[in-house]
């Protein structure tokens, strides 16, 4: 992936992170605002996933969009939240990070 493919990947990840949050905050206080600002950011966030797409496929731009996300995601839920993971839920996200990394990696390490 060229660097023009890695600050895209980024811009959609931070996007996409600003949504989420918009989205958890309108779950601890609906408003139209907050809906309409989520709308608008996920909408954008798309869009830019749309590029990637066109440019380096949708396998590679969607596994490695979503390995990214789930991990953000988490940091964020966690941290700026302070919500909690279930063992069980922890062992759930390693395991669907390793999934997307073999999914993302796998041609690579067949030789396909």
């Amino acid at each position: 992936m060229s660097i023009s493919g890695l600050l895209q990947l980024g811009l959609s990840t931070m996007v996409f992170l600003a949504a989420a949050t918009v989205a958890k905050q309108w779950a601890l206080a609906p408003g139209l605002g907050k809906l309409a600002i989520t709308l608008v950011l996920y909408s954008l966030g798309n869009l830019i996933m749309l590029r990637l797409v066109r440019e380096f496929g949708m396998a590679s731009s969607f596994s490695l969009s979503a390995v990214i996300q789930l991990v953000a995601v988490n940091l964020i839920a966690l941290v700026y939240f302070g919500e909690k993971l279930a063992p069980i839920q922890s062992i759930g996200v390693v395991l669907a990070i390793v999934a997307v990394a073999l999914i993302t990696l796998g041609p690579q390490l067949t030789n396909r």
